[in-house]
């Protein structure tokens, strides 16, 4: 099923409205969520809807919060989400840090006490799109095994970046600290996928090929995903004194709880350590360089990170953004929620 950006971002803004989010939280929640579906990254677009108008509808994200924005230094803050939509929260906080940066150079932003926020890039193209790089870290479930163990401790723990070019294209990265994020997981089981058997491993610890079979995740190359699994957790929740490692709530433990996440923004004024157009000017050189890069066997062309998602746009921006027929159903549908995620076993079906 494909819809236009419009039509989608009407009918999320409408569903999450009615479970009770606030217009404009529920405006917000429906910008991040179609900005990850017409980038091709479904696991964090319109198919989580259900499970926040679910939360929502049970009291599980506060409707009415009382954000509030608490300057620490001349650089640092905390924004206080109480319980709120965490689209909204890191949306706004980003909004602080950006003018935080701006008239001291850098700045580094909490957010605290906030529910799921979706795909964080988002957050990081707000700074790019303010001609400042943006970087952004965020807690996850528990649901990743450490380097040489046999239980999860860590989540996805993702980490995002962005920097503006000369010509409005904007370098980025996106990525969780496992093999793949535990969205990709839930999209292959919505389409009856297999996934490739590096991405995460059964009950007895063995690598997967079955979605349904998922009983953890694998950090990415070892050791090394492990230990950024480990600062994104240090900077989004120890640094924020909030829940931290397997202490973090799970996403299905009880969707009438607050999940208390935590999500750290920096931000950095390039103007504040060269000129402003030089460094787009070289972003943009960068570009053009690995566009140039002769390609490995197999491949047509190096791409920048962040192009393949750009690639994305320009497709669904002419035929219209793809979306699973059963998601289109049930956001075209009078049914707030079907009580499916309530206590759910995160790697059940």
């Amino acid at each position: 099923m494909r819809v236009t950006k419009e039509k989608l971002t009407d009918l999320i803004k409408t569903k999450l409205q009615k479970a009770g989010l606030k217009e404009e939280h529920a405006e917000i929640a429906a910008d991040v969520l179609v900005f990850a579906d017409e980038r091709g990254i479904h696991s964090h677009g319109a198919m989580r809807v259900e499970y926040y108008a679910e939360r929502i509808a049970k009291g599980g994200i506060n409707t009415n919060p009382d954000f509030k924005f608490e300057k620490t230094g001349p650089c640092t803050a905390v924004f206080h989400a109480d319980g709120g939509n965490g689209h909204a929260a890191a949306k706004l906080a980003m909004a602080e840090a950006i003018n935080m940066a701006k008239e001291n150079g850098v700045a580094i932003v909490g957010v605290r006490d906030m529910s799921h926020s979706g795909a964080i890039s988002y957050f990081t193209h707000q700074a790019a799109e303010a001609d400042l790089i943006g970087f952004s870290v965020c807690q996850s479930d528990p649901m990743v095994v450490p380097f040489g163990g046999a239980e999860p401790y860590y989540g996805t723990n993702p980490i995002a970046f962005a920097a503006p070019s000369s010509d409005g294209r904007k370098i980025t990265l996106d990525m969780a600290t496992t093999v793949q994020a535990w969205g990709k997981i839930l999209h292959a089981r919505s389409k009856n996928e297999s996934i490739p058997d590096t991405w995460a491993v059964d009950e007895k610890g063995e690598p997967t090929t079955d979605p349904l079979k998922v009983s953890a995740l694998l950090p990415i190359s070892g050791p090394k995903g492990y230990g950024l699994g480990m600062m994104v957790d240090v900077l989004s929740g120890i640094l924020l004194g909030l829940p931290f490692g397997n202490k973090v709530s799970s996403m299905y433990e009880n969707l009438s709880e607050y999940r208390k996440l935590g999500q750290l923004h920096i931000v950095i004024n390039p103007a504040f350590f060269t000129g402003l157009m030089d460094f787009k000017q070289n972003i943009s050189n960068t570009m053009e360089d690995l566009n140039q890069i002769k390609p490995a066997t197999g491949f047509s062309k190096v791409l920048y990170p962040g192009q393949n998602n750009d690639v994305v746009i320009a497709e669904y921006k002419e035929k219209g953004i793809e979306i699973v027929d059963d998601i289109y159903e049930y956001l075209i549908s009078d049914t707030i929620h079907n009580n499916q995620y309530d206590h759910k076993n995160p790697f059940a079906e």
